[in-house]
């Protein structure tokens, strides 16, 4: 007998070579983004990348080099980002509005879009009840309006955990789109209880400096190598559907002196055809999407 599998529920499937088709501004077809994740972890609780085997709490050497990302690593690549002109969704833990407010500022004072990560990667929102999660996401969007004077459009959930009701939840405190989703390159439209719209904005788990670095150990030439590999093959593949193409970065990752130096050849190579592609930002993708 054949069972029939559980559904989410929140999309139908949909081969992307059978859709409408529609351009992004100025009639380009490939969007490109960058993810930039800055967070800050409770020191002694446990979770976070690691770059070495994992020791008791507190584990100084992992807490120490994430801490490089928001005291050093955060500003060079500002730095890069501000030579090659670039926009950036900014990914929030709100814990550092109490920890490194200049941090926030910088990124403020830039024009870039913050977007809601959690208070902490030091927790899991997947493992809350739906009050304390709809608690979780409320307040991070009060602090990031209250600290910064816009409220964020959009979400990453800390270590990409959902519970079952989280694209409802984050419809209901008035989120307009989720980056948690990683099976498309293109815009999806959610399902919500409440029937108030969610878009799910391509977000890479691929070209992701975490699982290809810290997981895989890929050296930071060839994840260059990737970007670049990426970029060129799906800025062919958008004369036939408009793309989505985002690059997550963490600044404690990147952010190290040798690593920088390879993502400044990559964005400077996806810079160099600025008259082919939309860089812009996850939040702008859904403006326009809404508009089509």
């Amino acid at each position: 007998m054949t069972r029939i599998l559980k559904n989410h529920r929140r999309y139908p499937y949909s081969a992307i070579t059978r859709r409408p088709d529609y351009s992004w501004p100025g009639g380009k077809r490939l969007a490109v983004y960058l993810g930039f994740n800055i967070e800050h972890f409770d020191f002694g609780a446990g979770l976070g990348a690691a770059l070495g085997p994992k020791s008791p709490e507190p584990d100084v050497l992992n807490y120490a080099w994430r801490d490089y990302g928001n005291r050093v690593g955060v500003w060079r690549c500002l730095e890069l980002f501000e030579e090659l002109k670039y926009p950036v969704g900014v990914l929030v833990n709100t814990a550092l509005y109490d920890y490194a407010p200049e941090v926030m500022a910088a990124f403020v004072k830039r024009g870039d879009e913050l977007i809601g990560h959690g208070h902490t990667n030091s927790e899991r929102q997947g493992d809350m009840p739906e009050a304390e999660e709809k608690r979780l996401l409320e307040t991070c969007r009060e602090r990031i309006a209250e600290c910064s004077g816009r409220a964020p459009g959009g979400w990453l959930s800390p270590w990409i955990s959902e519970s079952l009701l989280t694209p409802d939840l984050l419809a209901e405190t008035g989120y307009r789109y989720t980056l948690n989703w990683c099976h498309d390159d293109q815009p999806v439209r959610f399902a919500t209880r409440s029937g108030t719209p969610l878009w799910s904005i391509p977000y890479p788990q691929e070209l992701n400096d975490i699982p290809m670095i810290v997981a895989r150990q890929m050296d930071a030439c060839d994840f260059a190598d990737m970007i670049i590999d990426n970029f060129d093959e799906m800025l062919q593949q958008s004369a036939a559907q408009p793309l989505v193409m985002g690059i997550a970065l963490h600044p404690y990752i990147v952010g190290q002196p040798y690593r920088l130096r390879h993502l400044r050849r990559a964005l400077a190579h996806i810079a160099a055809q600025g008259e082919r592609v939309w860089i812009t930002t996850p939040g702008a993708i859904c403006d326009c999407v809404d508009r089509i």
